[in-house]
């Protein structure tokens, strides 16, 4: 892999990751720009202990432009973007619209100075990432070697920003389809180093704790090693990964793909471990698409171990999930979901599993050795009622 470092206009951060033999990245950015203004908060909810962010200047953030004026697109003459270079492979650079910040100011305080809620600056980082140059594509289109080279930004960019003042946990992420609320269509996805544990993973860790502590093993290890052996929700499998439907799976699609091995997060993981990821995760995303015969909505996002503590007790994973339901219904979040956080699903893990294997992938390599395991015999997939 071949890294080099640049900045924009306003002093954001450019980082191009390319394969070997990439001409050298040196374009300069062009655009006058205004420095960043960041003015990102935390505050703490007293009834729940959650953090939550404030980031009232992303209101101004582009929404839905034209595809000739899609800022992650490589600049073109007299349409200069945020990649000033003519082409790249992947990229990641520094949102200019962030939830959270190295530029914020501000001291601890609390709400009112009431000293009920506590108030900080949104002080850690965030990045944007583009898994390639065309418009047009998508990561379900990407080549093996291509996904091989996003997972080792991810793998830079982890370790670079738990180097970060500020940064608890990194999150990589993609948000794909206008009806996850996608506002830019370009293949991108961000990388969120946040100032706090999240709430989501903080829970994760209270299980994994007690689990441990009870039966002396990681939880997701012996999720893993069940899933394996009953086959019934597996629908990808490779030497160093499973992908399977969570056997409490929320979503209507949702689905997790772990590794073997027990590593706290990607930097961790071998060449060998990296290779693979791409060609089960390919296998994956090809299916979702050909579950409705068109491209899924789906959140795609790594679930790493905090940069600083209970790194023994996390176990690296991505989870996926859309809201999608069938080919033109939404799962919309109601009452039970939004109001208690209890999650209501329409279809079991097992028949979302099977419909995922009997999906013909016509794009990524038959990879896939768990649909030869677990076929189920049925010709096509079936839309989720």
């Amino acid at each position: 892999m071949k890294r080099t470092v640049r900045h924009l206009a306003d002093g954001r951060e450019i980082i191009y990751f390319d394969h070997a033999g990439a001409p050298e990245r040196c374009a300069a950015d062009t655009r006058d720009l205004t420095p960043v203004a960041a003015a990102s908060e935390i505050r703490r909810d007293p009834l729940t202990g959650e953090w939550v962010a404030m980031a009232a200047h992303r209101q101004t953030r582009t929404y839905k432009p034209p595809a000739d004026l899609c800022p992650l697109c490589p600049t073109r003459p007299g349409k200069p973007s945020e990649i000033p270079e003519a082409g790249y492979d992947v990229v990641v650079f520094e949102n200019r619209f962030p939830s959270f910040s190295q530029h914020v100011i501000g001291a601890p305080s609390t709400v009112d100075d009431l000293g009920l809620v506590p108030v900080a600056p949104g002080r850690a980082r965030c990045e944007v990432m583009c898994f390639t140059s065309d418009h047009a594509g998508a990561f379900s289109r990407l080549s093996p070697e291509q996904v091989r080279l996003v997972v080792d930004a991810w793998a830079d960019r982890t370790a670079g920003l738990a180097q970060t003042p500020g940064v608890e946990q990194v999150f990589p992420f993609e948000n794909r389809g206008e009806e996850i609320g996608v506002t830019l269509s370009h293949p991108h996805g961000q990388i969120y180093g946040y100032p706090f544990v999240t709430p989501k993973t903080e829970r994760m860790l209270e299980v994994a704790r007690a689990y441990a502590a009870e039966h002396g093993r990681p939880v997701l290890g012996d999720v893993l090693a069940a899933e394996r052996k009953s086959g019934a929700r597996v629908i990808a499998e490779g030497e160093h990964w499973t992908a399977f439907v969570p056997p409490a799976a929320r979503w209507p699609v949702h689905i997790q793909v772990v590794p073997h091995r027990h590593v706290p997060d990607i930097p961790s993981l071998t060449d060998a471990e990296r290779d693979d990821f791409a060609k089960v995760y390919l296998d994956v995303l090809c299916r979702c698409d050909a579950l409705y015969n068109r491209a899924l909505p789906y959140i795609a996002g790594w679930h790493q171990a905090p940069v600083h503590r209970d790194r023994d007790l996390s176990w690296l994973h991505l989870e996926l999930f859309s809201v999608l339901r069938s080919k033109d219904k939404l799962k919309y979040l109601a009452g039970s979901e939004s109001g208690m956080s209890v999650w209501i699903n329409d279809v079991t893990p097992e028949q979302v599993a099977e419909r995922l294997r009997a999906a013909e992938c016509a794009v990524s390599p038959a990879y896939s050795s768990a649909k030869h395991r677990f076929d189920s015999g049925t010709s096509q997939a079936q839309p989720l009622r």
